[in-house]
């Protein structure tokens, strides 16, 4: 029975494995963390990911869990009203969509609830792979070296597995020229299924409410070049935050100061990875370590349930891992270039109508049910 090693217990692993027991596989999840990661944003189930969420018989928790906004405004940076909208939101799209918009974590959560019985190895990472003539070799920082045939890197925009197998993330990595802090909150503000966002032009954020509206979720971003600064220093980041936003009035002085004390504190690059191939022999890679499509396109978890759907479908059908990741790719790479044209687009100038229209097409833009030759 093919051994599948899954680096990463986010949603595209935990999908992953779920659908390559459906096949016959046997998957074992690794996680870098001591156990499933908490915290992170809200995310969006659009389209073709909503008929996976369906077929793992996921779709009606998800929308009992799902995130409900009636609308949005937008401020400047000294908190006076630019416009507001009850039809649409910036996060989510159309307000009357199908769309499922979902904490992260409560996301995966569902998943991994599927997936009883399925080996996961949570504080330990790997350290070397080595390509043997049909098994990996693979090292570990704790645990002792073990041997699988196939090894999938699902381990998010700085993938370690990514760089083991194909090289430096410099390589692959597009920065968007943005970053992202994002925390929680108790709604202090006393919000009621609402999301307001404040801009000053280059810098930014939003508060939105979540868990029928006990929860804040509070973004703060700022345009910049290529930074350096400790990955692992939370502090660091949150003072590269707090030094952007200074200027600007309303409540983010409030954000600012409550950030210091939020222990969920998230921090990164919008970026996007593009590879010219996500597999080199008996590795490949899934979701954003493949093709991080940036959190701006609102795509990212629609492209990593899709994904794990269609690469672990391709790895049942034969015996030929390469065949099934030429496949996988094949089926995916126009899926995935569509979705992360979206990141690209500005929303201060790109009409709200314009925007859901290329949504809708990106979400859609993949048939599940193709058969390929």
């Amino acid at each position: 029975m093919t051994t599948v090693l899954i680096s990463g217990s986010g949603i595209a692993g935990t999908a992953l494995a779920s659908w390559l027991r459906e096949q016959g596989l046997t998957p074992v999840v690794l996680e870098r963390a001591p156990q499933l990661r908490r915290g992170g944003q809200a995310v969006d189930v659009r389209g073709a990911a909503l008929h996976v969420l369906r077929r793992m018989g996921l779709d009606t928790q998800a929308r009992a869990l799902a995130n409900h906004s009636n609308g949005m405004n937008m401020l400047d940076s000294e908190g006076n009203e630019i416009f507001r909208s009850e039809e649409f939101a910036l996060s989510s799209g159309s307000l009357d969509s199908d769309d499922i918009e979902i904490l992260r974590d409560d996301l995966v959560d569902l998943v991994y609830a599927r997936n009883d019985g399925i080996e996961y190895v949570f504080g330990d990472s790997i350290t070397a792979l080595r390509q043997e003539s049909e098994e990996v070799l693979v090292e570990f920082e704790h645990a002792a070296p073990r041997r699988f045939d196939l090894v999938i890197g699902a381990d998010g925009l700085h993938s370690n597995t990514r760089k083991l197998a194909f090289g430096p993330e410099s390589r692959y990595i597009d920065h968007l020229g943005t970053y992202l802090g994002v925390f929680s909150q108790e709604n202090y503000l006393g919000l009621e299924h609402w999301q307001t966002w404040f801009d000053n032009g280059t810098d930014g954020g939003m508060v939105m409410t979540v868990r029928d509206n006990r929860e804040l979720r509070i973004y703060l971003g700022f345009a910049a070049a290529p930074l350096e600064y400790d990955h692992r220093d939370a502090n660091a980041q949150k003072q590269l935050i707090a030094d952007r936003l200074a200027g600007f009035s309303w409540e983010v002085p409030g954000f600012l100061e409550r950030m210091w004390k939020a222990e969920d504190f998230y921090f990164d690059v919008m970026a996007q990875i593009k590879m010219d191939t996500w597999s080199d022999g008996s590795v490949a890679l899934l979701g954003d370590a493949a093709h991080c499509a940036a959190p701006t396109s609102g795509q990212g978890t629609s492209l990593a349930l899709v994904g794990a759907y269609v690469l672990a479908l391709e790895l049942g059908r034969t015996d030929d891992h390469e065949l099934a990741f030429a496949r996988y790719e094949r089926r995916m790479r126009p899926f995935v270039e569509e979705n992360q044209a979206l990141a690209l687009l500005d929303p201060r100038e790109t009409p709200p109508e314009e925007r859901n229209a290329r949504t809708d097409a990106a979400k859609n833009a993949i048939d599940l049910d193709a058969v390929v030759d």
